[in-house]
C-alpha cells in the first residue's frame, strides 16, 4: 500500500470524527491531508521506504486563530488514535512533527521561511527547490482552510518568470560548464574521482534542468531522477541517455581513454541537443549551438528584474 493510501483511509476512518468531536464547525475551516518531507508524500515510497516514517498519519492545517481556540484539543485527539492500522504502526514515526495539527503558516513557513511563501524574487531564488516541492507534494483530503489553499495555489502556479529563467540559466551554464567541457577533459586525464565529481554536478544541473522546463520544483536529490523520468518535456528522452553516461566513470582505467571521452561526448551532446531544443521551443534561446553556455547570456538578457539580470548567471541557491 503507498502511504497517500495509506493515510487517506486513516483520515476516513478516524480523522473526520475526530474534527467533529472537538467541534463540527470546524470541518468548514479546516484542511486535511499529507504534504511535507518523506518519499510518501510524492508518492514515490516503495517498500524500501517502509523502514521508518511510514505510519498511519495525516496533516490538520488550522488558521491560526483556530489553533489557538482548538490546537491543544486537537493534538491530544490526535495523539489518542489508534496506533495500529491497516497492518501498519504509528511507532514507526522517527519525525513526528512532519504530520498531525499545525497552522498553515508554521507549515509553509517550515519550507520557505515566510507563512506566506516567498514574497519577493530574491525570495523565491535563494528558496531550495527541494523545499517548495515538499510545499506542494502530497494530496488533499479535506480542503476548507482557505489561507492553506491560497498559499498552496500560489505555490504551484511556479516561480516567477525572471527566476525561472535566472534558474534555467544557471542550469544551462552548469552542464556546458560540467558536463560538456569539464567531465570531458577530466575522462581524458583517467582522473576517476573528479570525474565522477564533474558528472554528479552535470547530473543535478540537467534533473533540475529537465524540472524547470516543466514547471516543476524539484524534489529532495535522491528522488531527482525518479521524478523526472515520468515528465512529459525532456524526461523520456534524457533518463536513458543519463543512466549510460553514469556508467562511464567506473570504466576509467578498463577502458581506452580515448573511447570512454567520445562515449561520453555522444550522450553529454545528445542530452544538450535535447535541452537546447525545448529552450528554443519555449522562446527563451534562439540560439542554434548545442554549447548550453552560449545560452545561458540569451536566457539571461530576457529577465526583466535589474537585480536578478545584474547577477552572474550561476548563481542561485543551493537544493
Amino acid at each position: 500500500m503507498k502511504g497517500l493510501e495509506l493515510s487517506q483511509r486513516y483520515y476516513e476512518a478516524y480523522g473526520r470524527e475526530m474534527i467533529e468531536r472537538i467541534d463540527l464547525a470546524l470541518l468548514a475551516r479546516v484542511s486535511v491531508g499529507l504534504c511535507g518531507e518523506g518519499s510518501q508524500c510524492f508518492g514515490f515510497d516503495d517498500q524500501i521506504s517502509q523502514d521508518h516514517d511510514f505510519a498511519p498519519g495525516f496533516c490538520v492545517w488550522l488558521s491560526e486563530e483556530d489553533f489557538s481556540r482548538y490546537g491543544r484539543a486537537l493534538r491530544e485527539a490526535y495523539d489518542g488514535l489508534p496506533d495500529d492500522f491497516c497492518g501498519f504502526s504509528r511507532k514507526n514515526v522517527i519525525a513526528g512533527e512532519r504530520l498531525g495539527v499545525m497552522t498553515s503558516g508554521g507549515f509553509y513557513k517550515r519550507f520557505t521561511g515566510n507563512p506566506e511563501g516567498p514574497q519577493s524574487n530574491m525570495d523565491w531564488l535563494m528558496t531550495p527547490e527541494a523545499h517548495l516541492a515538499c510545499a506542494v507534494n502530497g494530496r488533499l483530503f479535506h480542503d476548507q482552510n482557505p489561507a492553506f489553499s491560497r498559499t498552496r495555489e500560489r505555490l504551484l502556479a511556479f516561480y516567477p518568470e525572471d527566476v525561472r529563467r535566472k534558474k534555467i540559466a544557471a542550469r544551462a551554464a552548469v552542464m556546458a560548464q560540467a558536463g560538456q567541457y569539464n567531465l570531458l577533459r577530466l575522462i581524458k586525464r583517467e582522473d576517476k574521482v573528479a570525474a565522477s565529481l564533474a558528472l554528479a554536478r552535470f547530473t543535478e544541473a540537467s534533473v533540475s534542468m529537465v524540472h524547470l522546463l516543466n514547471r516543476r520544483y524539484t524534489p529532495f536529490y535522491k528522488w531527482g531522477f525518479y521524478s523526472m523520468r515520468t515528465l512529459p518535456k525532456l524526461g523520456g528522452a534524457v533518463a536513458p541517455l543519463l543512466s549510460a553516461l553514469v556508467q562511464i566513470p567506473a570504466l576509467i582505467g578498463e577502458k581506452s581513454a580515448g573511447a570512454l571521452h567520445e562515449e561520453a561526448f555522444q550522450l553529454t551532446e545528445e542530452i544538450c541537443i535535447h535541452t537546447a531544443g525545448e529552450l528554443r521551443a519555449q522562446a527563451l534561446s534562439r540560439t542554434r549551438d548545442s554549447f548550453l553556455q552560449s545560452h545561458a547570456g540569451e536566457i539571461m538578457e530576457g529577465i526583466e528584474d535589474p537585480q536578478l539580470r545584474a547577477m552572474h548567471p550561476m548563481t542561485d541557491s543551493h537544493n
